[in-house]
């Protein structure tokens, strides 16, 4: 399937987990892929490698979305790798904190905001002049913004902000023909989930969804693609729950 063929594709916090699943679908699919990353820069050579041994077209690039220009840096070295035109963004780059509303610390809050919100925003913002018509953005949130899964109330407050901002972003957008969308996964067996991968875990996963098994990053990144893809060209603003019936 060649669906992305020529076209050129960012994908955030894709050194590992959901974002390398996302940023090898989207190279089988023909799309040039920019991998990003912050500390995890030899995961991000190893997702390069792997999409250019199977053929395809890869870039690694870094910059830490934490700080207050991470974005605007992000951003620039996008323009010197994309040239004058950006096709897909998936913002999927984040952080989860677990603690009782008593134990937040506003630098953990505040880390949670800059990375989860404040880059996403700017990283558009920067973008914009690169997208083209058929563009399409799509920002990962969580089921956390519907349903109380642990103590992440901070977390969670953080995608419920990236979910306003698809609808408000899709609205400004929508006239130059970019189209903007989220998905919100449910538990998925990466590095930030690990408690799946104890018994307890499981059982207590398992039990919430419809669906009986542990989510996998290919479940996830197959509805990004769809996103993305001409399959998709009439829908936008909308956030599309990736979580096997949880919490139904």
């Amino acid at each position: 399937m060649n669906q992305f063929a020529g076209k050129i594709a960012l994908v955030t916090g894709a050194s590992r987990g959901i974002g390398r699943a996302i940023a090898l679908t989207l190279a089988r699919g023909g799309a040039h892929v920019l991998v990003h990353c912050n500390q995890g820069r030899d995961n991000a050579g190893t997702v390069v490698a792997e999409i250019r041994a199977a053929g395809g077209k890869a870039d690694a690039l870094a910059a830490d979305l934490a700080a207050a220009d991470g974005a605007h840096k992000l951003a620039a070295i996008v323009r010197e790798l994309a040239g004058p035109a950006l096709n897909i963004l998936v913002a999927n780059a984040g952080l989860a904190k677990t603690a009782p509303i008593a134990d937040m610390a506003v630098e953990d809050f505040d880390r949670l905001f800059a990375v989860n919100v404040r880059a996403p925003y700017f990283l558009v913002q920067q973008l914009l002049p690169l997208f083209v018509k058929d563009s399409s953005i799509v920002m990962l949130s969580s089921l956390a913004t519907r349903s109380t899964v642990g103590d992440i109330s901070a977390y969670a407050a953080t995608k419920g902000a990236v979910e306003t901002l698809v609808r408000h972003f899709a609205y400004a957008v929508g006239e130059r023909g970019i189209r903007v969308n989220g998905v919100a996964p449910g538990v998925v067996d990466t590095d930030m989930s690990e408690f799946v991968r104890t018994d307890a875990g499981r059982d207590f996963v398992l039990g919430m969804q419809a669906l009986k098994r542990v989510a996998q990053p290919d479940d996830i990144s197959d509805v990004v693609a769809f996103l993305a893809s001409d399959a998709a060209r009439w829908i936008s603003g909308d956030i599309i729950q990736v979580d096997g019936g949880a919490r139904l």
